[in-house]
């Protein structure tokens, strides 16, 4: 199976310039391929894929245009990549899954440098360091975070980004199946309440939320500033992240058979002006996607309920449904005398429903 790790990167100066070079060569080519786009649509044009742009960009336009000869400097692969972003963007367009693809801006979009293994020497790790094409050997700073190339583990391909002045590189390793042995526990069900998910990360963040309010408010040196901002939004999704990882861990260490979670409808959620910032804010699908990995490669099987299974409406003593439950009651209370918390009164519900879907 293969797996994703994310760590921070501690490049040399000289490395330095070269990713950010690369960087914007790639932001560079991808507005310039959705531009090209663009200017054949006006012109009555086809559309061109990502394949015959770089056959035309290479053979056509460069020789044309030598002013432009620095594209080629930059690593082959990340560029290509860039392209290939710039296709799959309009066709979700053209398929109706989003609006027209948006040029990336200087400073404000996630353009990464991608890189890909085309010989052994390439994407080898160490405990300290990573090889990626065209940068050579860069230190990481969690030692040991990475499976090493010599236990065994490939590292298939991997990209380097920029948040906040930090670097971070994402590598696609290929790992055995390492599946539970030991005999599982029950399954758990687990209730994904937005308020109490919001509580539990705002108690942690809180902090760095009032400072960067404060730091808002400065216009002394605006440069300066707006990366002080960068990097307290950059340390409150850190924290968010952390949460959630820690949440996963601490689930899967139980080692359940099963887990069931409920089909959150998180697009429907985001619609409504009063909770759309809080339920963005908060990465339910980032946590579904975590656990989904987690359990695929600890062998849990992972149940999803229909969102409109009433979890926290009903009795898990009696089965009654309770139509007249608000929001604003946090403590379940049945007719039959069953009193219990709301949210766990709907996480057994889940626990023990029989409806579902294998995820």
């Amino acid at each position: 199976m293969r797996k994703s790790f994310k760590t921070e990167i501690n490049p040399s100066e000289e490395q330095k310039i070269k990713i950010r070079k690369t960087i914007g060569t790639c932001r560079f080519i991808y507005n310039f391929y959705l531009a090209h786009n663009k200017e054949l649509y006006n012109n009555g044009e086809k559309f061109m894929s990502s394949n015959k742009f770089r056959v035309w960009l290479n053979n056509e336009y460069l020789p044309q245009h030598p002013e432009y000869s620095w594209i080629k400097e930059a690593y082959s692969k990340a560029v290509t990549q860039a392209v290939n972003n710039g296709q799959t963007a309009f066709t979700r367009f053209f398929n109706h899954e989003s609006a027209f693809p948006n040029f990336k801006k200087k400073g404000r979009s996630d353009v990464k440098m991608y890189f890909v293994k085309n010989n052994p020497k390439d994407c080898r790790c160490e405990r300290h360091r990573i090889n990626i094409p065209s940068l050579g050997w860069v230190r990481i700073k969690e030692k040991g975070y990475i499976p090493t190339t010599k236990d065994g583990y490939v590292i298939k391909s991997g990209s380097v980004s920029i948040k906040a002045d930090r670097f971070y590189v994402s590598v696609l390793v290929e790992i055995p199946d390492n599946k539970i042995t030991d005999d599982p526990n029950e399954g758990i069900g687990i209730d994904l309440g937005l308020k109490e998910f919001i509580r539990k990360q705002r108690s942690l963040s809180r902090k760095y939320e009032n400072l960067k309010k404060g730091e808002s408010t400065q216009r002394a040196n605006l440069q300066k500033q707006k990366r002080k901002v960068q990097k307290l939004h950059h340390k409150i999704d850190n924290i968010r992240t952390d949460y959630i990882n820690k949440t996963i861990a601490e689930i899967v260490k139980t080692k359940p058979s099963y887990i069931t979670i409920e089909d959150l409808n998180v697009k429907g959620m985001m619609k409504n002006r009063h909770l759309s910032k809080a339920v963005a804010s908060q990465k339910f699908y980032e946590f579904r996607t975590k656990l989904q990995a987690k359990c695929r490669e600890k062998g849990i099987e992972l149940r999803v309920v229909d969102r409109w299974y009433p979890s926290s409406k009903t009795c898990h003593c009696c089965g009654a449904v309770k139509k007249d439950l608000k929001l604003s009651d946090r403590i379940f209370k049945c007719s039959c005398g069953y009193v219990e918390d709301r949210d766990f009164n709907a996480a057994l519900n889940l626990r023990d429903v029989t409806t579902y879907e294998i995820a």
